[in-house]
């Protein structure tokens, strides 16, 4: 299955009555839109993602940086945007296609792998939750009757179609301004699917529903501490955070001893309740005899996304007399936020010492301690 996901971000988002376009608003360091890519990008069955956004915004886009993303400018209406992407992905061998609203960040990725999931099989594919309120119709600020809610519903998004049919509809649809793609389908309501969405799937309309999400994402953060340290000696290679460094001494390790690494490897597993390293890479298995331990950070990282954590941010401390970790530190924090895909600045980096004090300060070992907060995607 040829799937590719469009975001749509092109909207004005006046009732949020923001100084900042809705979509580029940041909670916990993150853009709204930032929020939803990073929800998405784990799933290997999505080819490409489309951003479409509003040409006013082109400079909050930029500076996200994103990459092998394709961004491309939006319509006047949410219609417009939608077919605009369609159009331009026509010709790359696109089967099915996620549509999904940048004003919901908070999308989980149970419900993506939901829609994924019945897609296979189905042309339409809608999330819903069911209505628990009453539900009164208004005029001039008064009510004036009432609807049952029996058989009614909420769509959500990310919304699944298969390519030719959703092109389709939009091609004879191309003046009207729909809420929401499904919409072009509510002739043929046999052809729609639908899987459980849920209430925490939110539209950010209005400043109430933002500081929802703030909250929301704030008490989803937990955190982490690891620690290890490695006795120097002649004849080993130094590695500091995946990187190796010149020097005349190594630490003895069952890997490549390197306490950065490891130390950081406790704190994410710790942040998410997994253990520690001793249970996932014991030194008693000759598999991890003299491994490099990037090898199983990445491990780590593919463990905790099957769990719906990613990482937020992580503070090293790396405790030696010398090598001088100020040389290092770019290379260390480089490598470190490709295998954790997080951002440069979400990593910090500290070179400290021990005043000369103890084994660390006679320079017969090196140790490392790291602190990692992480976030529940779902």
């Amino acid at each position: 299955m040829s799937l590719f996901l469009i975001i749509l971000a092109a909207g004005d988002g006046k009732r949020l009555k923001s100084s900042i376009p809705k979509p580029f608003n940041k909670i916990n360091n993150k853009s709204l839109i930032e929020h939803s890519v990073e929800a998405f990008k784990s799933f290997n069955e999505i080819k490409k993602i489309i951003i479409v956004y509003n040409k006013k915004h082109k400079k909050y886009l930029y500076k996200l940086n994103f990459k092998k993303i394709l961004q491309i400018t939006g319509g006047r209406t949410r219609q417009e945007s939608a077919f605009i992407a369609l159009k331009k992905i026509r010709k790359l061998n696109c089967k099915k296609v996620l549509i999904h609203d940048a004003a919901r960040p908070n999308i989980s990725k149970t419900i993506i792998k939901r829609v994924i999931l019945k897609l296979k099989k189905n042309d339409v594919v809608v999330p819903v939750i069911n209505i628990h309120d009453a539900i009164k119709i208004k005029e001039k600020n008064k009510i004036i009757d009432s609807l049952s809610k029996k058989n009614l519903t909420l769509a959500q998004t990310p919304q699944g179609f298969s390519f030719k049919r959703i092109y389709k509809k939009h091609l004879e649809n191309i003046s009207k301004n729909i809420e929401d793609d499904s919409t072009l389908f509510n002739k043929n309501k046999k052809k729609i699917s639908v899987v459980k969405g849920s209430k925490s799937n939110f539209k950010i309309t209005e400043i109430e529903d933002l500081k929802m999400f703030k909250y929301i994402k704030t008490n989803k953060i937990f955190y982490g501490i690891g620690y290890d340290v490695h006795k120097l000696t002649q004849g080993k290679k130094l590695f500091l955070g995946g990187i190796k460094i010149p020097f005349p001494l190594g630490t003895v390790g069952h890997s490549d001893g390197d306490p950065v690494i490891h130390a950081l490897i406790d704190s994410i597993l710790g942040a998410c309740g997994l253990g520690d390293i001793g249970n996932l890479f014991s030194n008693k298995n000759k598999n991890y005899k003299n491994i490099r331990s990037t090898i199983l950070l990445k491990n780590v990282i593919k463990l905790i996304e099957s769990k719906y954590f990613i990482i937020n941010n992580i503070d090293i401390n790396i405790i030696t007399e010398k090598p001088k970790i100020k040389k290092y530190r770019k290379k260390i924090i480089n490598l470190i936020s490709k295998i954790c895909k997080i951002k440069f600045n979400q990593i910090n980096v500290k070179g400290k010492t021990t005043e000369k004090l103890g084994i660390i300060g006679k320079g017969n070992a090196i140790a490392s301690e790291v602190v990692t907060s992480v976030i529940l995607n779902v």
